[in-house]
């Protein structure tokens, strides 16, 4: 039934005309605070979704060179199923990095990136159950996907056949624009996609589980690491100094593969049980066929095929660090032996969500230098130094 609009200007809700998507501005104060749809018939215009935002301060780059500055822009206002949060902190991961550069390409401008995120719920929907106002909550990599493939009904979103959607950087199925991320004071995600988060555990050590945590936490319980598996992991880094920590507290016998002879000190304490310099020739040569399994968190360009050789008769080495350019592997690398070179990408939310329990009963946090927000082009650059023990987390009560 058509409605016609003429109140007292008191609201701003943004829409776009529907034979042109030309952007419209109506101005009214009798519509419901959650997002509404409106029938008008103005001539042979309708105009469809009408929706509140909420403005939002944020942190970006503006294009692939110049350090990123203050963004303003507007979130979507919250629905039904959705759960607003303030953000409190937000790691800075790899990806971040590489998406700012657009060094994989796709990346649209200004972006806002962040996927490591963690904060206190302050609204909810009608229809949440799970979050309550006060409640701590987090976001990882993903806020959506189609929720009817087969993998989204297995609880592999990270996997949907039809494309989730990213934190930052990926398409909005409810907006239709592009998703900001973590650099931001505030988000709203469908509760399908937001995470419970322990008050046992110090939030700023806990964000970046939300992508480094969970990134070497899945391949680990996909292939069942544990006692009496030895495994190696390559870069001490922020997703290395994960996979030494959560190996180690599954039982396996870990040793830390690096090119840094300064960071044994660090890969022992971490719960390395061994140490091995890989820009040692003698020691590689020790290690010929020794792990069961290699978790290679490096995203710089290295040579696989030298870590393929100190795979034992059927062992795997899984890849989770994302190089920039590809890499050339030898079939006889992988021939002698029956071995198996993987990868892996994050996990699910129900797997997310076991890992986030998982820690926080076995207090396991990442180990981090926090920062405030205007430090982050300062940071960018350490980190391609590897110059941070082991995560940069940023403090978003400084943007």
């Amino acid at each position: 039934m058509p409605v016609f609009v003429n109140t007292v200007i008191q609201k701003n809700y943004t829409s776009g005309i529907e034979n042109n998507n030309t952007p419209i501005t109506i101005l009214t104060s009798s519509v419901s605070p959650q997002e509404v749809t409106l029938h008008i018939f103005l001539k042979t215009t309708t105009i469809k979704t009408i929706q509140k935002m909420s403005a939002t301060k944020g942190y970006a780059a503006y294009n692939a060179t110049d350090n990123l500055a203050p963004f303003d822009f507007n979130r979507r206002e919250v629905g039904p199923h959705d759960v607003q949060f303030e953000i409190l902190y937000c790691g800075v991961c790899h990806s971040d990095l590489h998406q700012v550069h657009n060094e994989w390409g796709g990346t649209v401008y200004p972006i806002v990136p962040g996927h490591e995120i963690v904060g206190k719920v302050t609204a909810v929907g009608a229809h949440v159950r799970k979050f309550a106002v006060g409640d701590l909550a987090g976001v990882g990599c993903l806020v959506d996907s189609c929720q009817e493939c087969d993998n989204c009904e297995k609880g592999l979103e990270q996997f949907c056949r039809n494309g989730f959607t990213g934190t930052y950087n990926g398409k909005d199925k409810i907006s239709g624009g592009v998703t900001y991320g973590g650099y931001s004071n505030q988000i709203v995600v469908d509760e399908k996609f937001v995470l419970k988060v322990s008050d046992k555990l110090p939030l700023a050590n806990v964000a970046p589980l939300l992508c480094a945590g969970i990134t070497t936490y899945s391949p680990l319980r996909h292939w069942k690491v544990g006692k009496g598996h030895k495994v190696a992991v390559v870069g001490l880094g922020g997703l290395g100094h994960m996979a030494v920590k959560l190996a180690a507290s599954f039982g396996a016998e870990v040793t830390m593969l690096s090119t840094s002879p300064g960071k044994e000190q660090d890969a022992r304490h971490l719960g390395a049980h061994h140490f091995a310099l890989t820009s040692n020739e003698e020691q590689v040569k020790e290690l010929t066929g020794k792990f069961d399994f290699i978790i290679d968190t490096v995203s710089a360009e290295h040579n696989y095929n030298v870590y393929l050789g100190m795979l034992n008769t059927d062992g795997v080495m899984i890849c989770v660090g994302a190089p920039p350019t590809p890499s050339l592997i030898s079939a006889f690398s992988l021939i002698g032996g029956r071995k198996s070179l993987a990868g892996s990408l994050i996990g699910g939310i129900a797997e997310t969500q076991e890992m986030l329990d998982y820690c926080a009963e076995h207090n396991i946090t990442s180990d981090v230098e926090v920062i405030e927000m205007a430090y982050i082009d300062e940071a960018y650059k350490r980190m391609l130094k590897g110059d941070v023990k082991y995560r940069f987390v940023i403090d978003m009560a400084t943007l």
